[in-house]
């Protein structure tokens, strides 16, 4: 009789770890580097923003500039405008700038007054502030000029031969660069050899049929290039030519188109 042999049950196979586990955390690894690129597209998309403050403290700068510069802004602006774009004589065109400039004091003055009092006066603080201080100051920028802001006593003796309009011009950037210095106004034919240049018979430096010199040459040299830029700037916005050019030395030309 044939014995039967007894079934042994295999042993059971150990899991393999290593693999498990390793699949585990590539798994971990993806998921945390989807949910990296998603944050970076996030902040791509969208851009980190200012604070409120920041905000306002900018908002509040660009106004105190713009009350600041917009009194100058329409004298130099608008009588250029009106001499050079419509045909208007010299000293209409800067009574029409100072029209204007009145207009934006008034309205400056008139605004303190409300705060203060509670009442509006218009006519007053035209006739006793607004008027009074516009043409003190035309009387200032065209016979004034300090002899820090000059290159030499002969250049400032030049300066009632320099158009009004450029006058007006060149003092108000003073007003607000102390340390902008005019290097030459208004020149001769002989005034160019001695210069070791040749001749230049076409220069707005000499005095035209007007009786005035329309142009004037700003020293660049130890200023910056950002200083110059804003200068250049300043007098493009005004409405005057400029060009940056080396003669005797590297300067910023500006002048007023004859008409």
């Amino acid at each position: 009789m044939t014995r039967k042999r007894a079934h042994r049950p295999q042993p059971a196979r150990a899991p393999l770890v290593g693999s498990t586990t390793m699949e585990r955390l590539k798994s971990s690894a993806l998921r945390e580097w989807e949910r990296l690129a998603g944050a970076i597209g996030a902040v791509r998309r969208e851009p980190r923003r200012l604070g409120p403050w920041v905000v306002e403290v900018v908002r509040f700068a660009a106004k105190t500039v713009l009350v600041a510069v917009l009194p100058f802004f329409a004298l130099v602006r608008v009588a250029v405008f009106l001499y050079e774009g419509e045909g208007w004589p010299t000293a209409l065109a800067l009574a029409g700038g100072a029209v204007c400039t009145v207009a934006v004091v008034t309205a400056y003055g008139a605004w303190v007054w409300h705060r203060l009092t509670g009442h509006v006066r218009l006519a007053l603080v035209a006739r006793r502030v607004a008027l009074p201080f516009v043409v003190a100051y035309c009387m200032y920028t065209l016979v004034y000029l300090s002899s820090a802001n000059t290159k030499s006593e002969r250049v400032r003796a030049y300066y009632a031969s320099l158009h009004p309009l450029l006058r007006v011009g060149l003092s108000t950037l003073i007003v607000f660069d102390r340390d902008a210095v005019i290097t030459d106004l208004a020149r001769r034919p002989e005034d160019y050899p001695a210069m070791g240049l040749p001749i230049n018979d076409g220069t707005l430096h000499y005095v035209q049929r007007d009786g005035y010199a329309h142009a004037a040459d700003l020293r660049t040299a130890g200023r910056g290039f950002l200083r110059n830029r804003l200068v250049q700037l300043y007098l493009w916005s005004m409405g005057f030519s400029t060009l940056r050019h080396v003669g005797t030395a590297d300067h910023l030309h500006v002048e007023l188109p004859v008409r």
